[in-house]
């Protein structure tokens, strides 16, 4: 077929109307792609072609009031594995496994980190040993994908002596990403678990930093070095504390792995906390990298429960500690002087309706004044002392210092004191039932006994009013501005009756074996009722030294401890560690 010329010239002006609109647009897509969408092309590029790798940052070092080392950070290293899927990873971890000790558990933890990974390597082993870096650097080329990088390992010189206060520090929980607090935070990065660990750790996490690797098509690591410019991890400022580090060493020491209960000393002036101690303890170097699966089983089974703070978490009736507290709200209200009697001397016990009260002491105390009753501990004169108070202003006076709130020390997972809220009638009918009690209630309660449990730190709390103006210091471990709470309204010559009064306790009264050569100590001890176990009483001291100017402030309580002067003598001789003082013969701890 033949064309005419006009029509062969009209075709081939079409047609290049339609390559100039093909070249025109192919020209427009060029621009587009390399001009006005560079930046979004070349980062999808650099996505694919590398990978970040986490640099963990130092976290802060944690000093005691000296500047000695609490807690610090030492060289350590870390594997991880760069997978392009879940499959893959599995399959790596499962030829890794032959060469290193990974369990199926680790293998399937791994596997669930990759979905919240988001291109960075998924952690393998956060603490590897030498000797597993030399093993996997002689094989890495049998593992294209996999990171070996030195990390910052935290570390505790004092190991279990501090893990009562400091805690410790572990891998960031699947759980724990969904939580606000951890906004921000990434798979197999390392956050405080417990104590000032947690307490401060957007004080002490630091900012992580990240180098990048390049990686082939199929997630291959092919350049390690030099693939771009890393970004350098800054490491957290140092957190300081009250704490004092030979004074805790003590108290670790003195409690040993005999006895279980807790102690905390405390500046009376500050409110620091200068020791602190909750037995059996445990070491928070076993959680740095991972604790071992059979080691955390076994101290969860423990049953002296040595993951548990007993000075801010455990509760206990107080006892004859919470004397103290009922001389107080008596004398406040004016209804007793510190030289008066009670109607009926004390001969071992004292009749109620139709029970009879025992006192500690079968003998029995005879008549005696507050101030006597007090060195004494009588039971019969503070069972009539809580009758003259009454139920409803003992629990209104008991509320007034502090016996439902909280210490508010600045450790996580504080336990609120147990305590009856007022209007009292309405809390024991709500307990018992509207006709399910009587007034013998308050014959318990004057005695720290009944309904009534404190935590350690804050019948610590309590008595740093006593020690003082009749302010309670909050107590703190990291320094801060000093908070007081004016608690006690006293009179001068009614504080300094009482603080007398705590003199003879140790001087005349129950806690004579716990007198220290040249220092007066004050304080009060207590045997408090086991509802767990009835045979074995809990034994309770809190006191102050030196009584004329108090520096420090002890409370001690000993689970299944017996009597209280046990505790006194052990809070004897943290105090005279604390002032330095030479060891006297009177004391001793062998209960």
């Amino acid at each position: 077929m033949s064309f005419h010329p006009n029509e062969i010239a009209r075709r081939a002006r079409v047609a290049s109307w339609a390559l100039v609109g093909i070249f025109a647009l192919l020209l427009s897509a060029f621009f587009k792609t390399q001009v006005v969408n560079y930046t979004k092309y070349s980062q999808q590029s650099e996505t694919n072609r590398l990978r970040e790798v986490p640099l963990p940052a130092p976290r802060g070092i944690i000093y005691d009031r000296n500047n000695q080392v609490i807690a610090e950070n030492v060289p350590g290293y870390a594997v991880s594995i760069l997978s392009a899927s879940a499959d893959s990873l599995r399959a790596a971890l499962t030829r890794l496994s032959a060469i290193i000790q990974i369990s199926p558990e680790q293998i399937d933890l791994s596997v669930r980190r990759f979905s919240r990974a988001r291109n960075r390597p998924v952690a393998v082993l956060a603490d590897a040993s030498f000797d597993i870096v030399s093993v996997l650097e002689e094989r890495r080329i049998d593992f294209p994908g996999l990171i070996i990088q030195s990390a910052p390992k935290r570390y505790y010189p004092d190991g279990a002596a501090v893990s009562t206060f400091v805690g410790y520090v572990g891998e960031v929980t699947e759980t724990e990403l969904t939580n606000p607090r951890y906004l921000g935070y990434k798979t197999g990065q390392s956050v405080g678990k417990n104590g000032l660990e947690k307490q401060y750790e957007t004080r002490l996490r630091g900012r992580e930093g990240v180098r990048y690797v390049e990686v082939d098509a199929l997630g291959r690591v092919v350049r390690e070095a030099g693939a771009r410019e890393e970004v350098a991890a800054q490491p957290a400022a140092p957190l300081y504390t009250n704490i004092d580090m030979p004074l805790q060493r003590f108290m670790a020491t003195i409690f040993s792995d005999s006895l279980q209960g807790g102690a905390i000393a405390i500046d009376p002036k500050t409110g620091g906390v200068l020791a602190m101690y909750s037995a059996p303890s445990y070491n928070p170097n076993s959680f740095v990298g991972g604790i071992p699966p059979e080691i955390y089983k076994a101290l969860l089974a423990d049953p002296r429960k040595p993951l548990f703070n007993k000075v801010t978490s455990a509760r206990y009736p107080p006892g004859s500690t919470w004397k103290l507290a009922t001389a107080t709200i008596a004398l406040q209200r004016g209804l007793i002087k510190l030289d008066d009697r009670m109607p009926v001397a004390c001969t071992g016990g004292y009749q109620f309706g139709n029970r009879y009260f025992k006192c500690w002491e079968p003998k029995g105390h005879g008549s005696l004044t507050l101030a006597e009753a007090i060195e004494k501990s009588c039971d019969v004169y503070f069972y009539q002392l809580g009758l003259k108070v009454g139920l409803s202003e003992l629990v209104a006076g008991g509320i007034k210092l502090g016996a439902r709130e909280k210490s508010a020390i600045d450790l996580p997972d504080e336990t609120r004191p147990s305590f009856p809220y007022n209007p009292a009638a309405s809390y024991y009918n709500q307990k018992y039932g509207k006709n399910g009690w009587s007034q013998a209630v308050i014959l318990n309660l004057s005695i720290g006994q009944g309904e009534n449990a404190q935590t350690i730190v804050n019948m610590a709390r309590f008595y740093t009013a006593l020690a003082t103006d009749g302010s309670a210091a909050r107590p703190e471990l990291v320094r801060d501005k000093p908070e007081r709470t004016q608690i006690l309204q006293l009179s001068p010559e009614q504080l300094n009756g009482l603080r007398a009064a705590l003199a003879g306790v140790i001087s005349n009264g129950t806690a004579g074996s716990a007198r220290i050569q040249g220092v007066v100590l004050a304080g009060k001890t207590g045997t408090a009722q086991n509802s767990t176990d009835p045979i074995h009483n809990h034994a309770w001291f809190v006191g102050y030294a030196p009584a004329g100017d108090p520096k420090i402030v002890v409370a001690v309580m000993l689970e299944f401890g017996g009597h209280g002067a046990r505790a006194a003598r052990i809070a004897s001789k943290i105090i005279q560690s604390y002032l330095h003082v030479e060891p006297t013969t009177l004391i001793n701890t062998d209960g």
